[in-house]
């Protein structure tokens, strides 16, 4: 028996096979293409010739949804309701619970008599303290509208914190942990014993640091500005969402490869571009680690936290206050602990993990029963 782990991004499609104790990964396979019926069965086809029989052996299906809205604040077996309300929070994230919608309904078509099982990346922080959710905006625009901070990334967050948290031992039940998710997406979290108390991404996923495409936070004062002087809501979405962040200033890609690249070459956009991206994350791990009242480890995953040493180097350097450094050597040879010696807190690259986070939740919500 196997479970299947399916993640569609806006342009990609992540599926993988996993034993039936959400243990061992018997096969992946990603899709460089927006999410269809051709790209969900070539995804099919990769795990069937990575390990044989699996596709037909599925037993439950589980699906990473960004947003869960307030309803959700653990992992849920798909029903009619359930779909709805994933479809009437896509609005606060349009780049992703559309695309989950459109995989979901690939998945429960070509999988019709197993359980399916929604895994929200804002189930993790639902606890999140009320200083930490409350905006400090017209008490109203919450009871009327829901203006409050949801948080994202939590299916990464959980993993790597809980990895970083068996690195750090046992002798640290209480560890204050700083998260770095850096991808095409990016977000930081503050995470204590296990348990978040505070993160970048709000009320949606465009909220804290800047990303690919996404600017992060700036000034609202600017989206008046902008609707004032004439661009419309609209135009306001899609530069935000999809012209802003590593594209927007470097002007040359959305790509963290291609942006350095550039950079490396001369170009000035490009390196101011990288500047911004890592003073804006350096000033993002302060900020969390004042929430905690400081850090024992700080960890960098997904994309660029995994694959970036110079970025590494860039975000790391000027935190020798709190107690973070890393060594150059272990940070260019990308091993799991990069810290500096003679470092307070430790500083870890731990790989991205959502997928078996997905395959922990569905084993547990669909066939152990607990939904």
């Amino acid at each position: 028996m196997s479970i299947l782990t399916v993640n569609a991004g806006s342009s990609t499609l992540k599926a993988a096979a996993y034993d039936d104790a959400a243990q061992a990964q018997l096969s992946t396979a990603t899709i460089d293409r927006v999410p269809d019926a051709h790209a969900f069965e070539e995804a099919l086809r990769k795990l069937e010739a990575d390990a044989p029989g699996c596709v037909e052996a599925v037993r439950a299906v589980g699906h990473r949804v960004v947003h869960g809205g307030t309803e959700f604040r653990e992992s849920a077996v798909v029903t009619h309701h359930v779909r709805t309300t994933i479809e009437r929070v896509a609005e606060l994230a349009p780049l992703h619970n559309r695309p989950a919608l459109a995989a979901l309904e690939l998945a429960t078509e070509r999988f019709l008599h197993v359980p399916h099982v929604a895994v929200f990346d804002t189930a993790f922080f639902a606890d999140l303290p009320e200083s930490a959710v409350v905006y400090p905006v017209p008490w109203e625009w919450r009871t009327a509208w829901g203006v409050r901070r949801f948080g994202f990334h939590g299916l990464s967050h959980s993993y790597a914190s809980e990895r970083a948290a068996a690195l750090l031992g046992q002798g640290m039940p209480e560890s204050r942990v700083v998260v770095l998710h850096l991808g095409n997406g990016c977000s930081g979290s503050a995470i204590v014993a296990g348990k978040p108390v505070a993160t970048t991404m709000g009320f949606t996923p465009m909220e804290g640091l800047m990303m690919g495409t996404r600017s992060g936070s700036i000034d609202p004062g600017i989206l008046i500005h902008m609707l004032r002087s004439g661009v419309s809501v609209d135009a306001i979405d899609e530069q935000l969402n999809h012209d802003s962040g590593l594209l927007g200033v470097s002007g040359v890609s959305s790509d963290y490869r291609a942006v350095l690249d550039a950079a490396r070459s001369g170009n000035p956009r490009a390196r101011l571009a990288l500047d911004l991206f890592a003073h804006r994350a350096r000033a993002a791990v302060a900020a969390l680690a004042s929430a905690m009242g400081g850090l024992d480890a700080l960890v960098f995953t997904a994309g660029i936290g995994e694959n970036a040493p110079s970025m590494r180097a860039a975000i790391t350097h000027g935190l020798d206050f709190m107690g973070v450094s890393i060594d150059e050597t272990l940070n260019a040879a990308g091993g799991e602990e990069i810290s500096g010696r003679g470092a307070r807190g430790k500083t870890f690259v731990i790989p991205a993990r959502e997928d078996l986070v997905v395959a922990r939740e569905t084993r547990s919500a669909a066939l152990v029963g607990s939904v």
